[in-house]
Formats: structure tokens, sequence, C-alpha cells
């Protein structure tokens, strides 16, 4: 029974990081400001490799974003893509890229991550939580579908 309420306790615990949109609910209003402390040059360790990952200052809208994850001196895939100002708030959009720039989603798609709420130094997306640590250090919670788990990345500049 002890092993059974640690294992419940821990995935919960594990989870807890991440929220799921609700459309009942919707989005609170936001703007680029709220999050411009994610601009810079970040690197981490992830999936077995080293990650790179870039933010541009908020500009015309939006913040871009580019990631790139290397294991082994070979890049595993790329990630492109921004945080944009939307209806008052904002979106978080995603496009994923073989090592030779091959897309993962169909030509005129993305992976869609709408905003849910600032809550102290966090913001939340859909399945995705932007902490804020100090100028120098931020992570990222991500909720993946396929295996049920919540992932952290931790940025450092």
């Amino acid at each position: 029974k002890t092993l059974l309420f640690v294992l419940c306790f821990t995935t919960f615990c594990f989870a807890q990081n991440t929220l799921h949109y609700n459309d009942e609910k919707g989005s609170e209003k936001a703007s680029l400001k709220d999050i411009q402390w994610l601009e810079g040059n970040w690197q981490g360790e992830a999936f077995g490799g080293i990650y790179e990952e870039n933010w541009s200052k908020p500009f015309g809208g939006s913040m871009l974003f580019s990631f790139k994850l290397v294991v082994d001196g070979k890049v595993i895939f790329y990630e492109m893509g921004h945080i944009m100002e939307k209806e008052n708030s904002l979106i978080f959009q995603i496009k994923h890229f073989d090592s030779d720039l091959k897309g993962w989603e169909e030509k005129d798609k993305s992976e869609d991550f709408r905003f849910i709420k600032k809550e102290g130094n966090r913001m939340y997306f859909d399945k995705f939580t932007f902490e804020y640590i100090s100028k120098n250090e931020v992570n990222l919670y991500a909720y993946f579908e396929n295996s049920k788990e919540e992932v952290i990345f931790n940025f450092k500049k």
C-alpha cells in the first residue's frame, strides 16, 4: 500500500507543473511584456544530448525561437516557432524538422498551444509552462500526450 501511495503521489507531483487549456475558461489577457524575460540564448541537457534554444526580443507582435538537439555530435532535430500576441492574449506555436530540415508537420500546419494564465513567475500555456528562475535560468515544463509524462527542461545562459 505504501509503495502504491508513493507511486500515485509521485505521479501527481510530477505532472502538476503543466495545465490543459479549457475552452470554457479561455485565456487570460497577456502580452509579450509578460514573458520578455525569455529573450536570449539558452542551453541545457535533455534526451541524452545538449540543446540550444534562442529567443528573440519581442518585435512585431511575436518572439521567435529556434531549438536544436545534438546527441553524440549530431543534430537530432530542430524546432522553430514563436509566441505571438493574439486576441489580447498569447499563443505558442511550434514546427519540427529533421536534421535535414524535412518538416514533421504538414506544410501549412503547426502545433498550437493557447495561453492559459500567468501566476507568479510562471506563464502557463496548454501543456507547457515557462518558469522564470533568474535572468540566467529558466525552466520549461512540457507535457507529452503520448507518454503521459511531464518533462522539465532547465535552460541556462
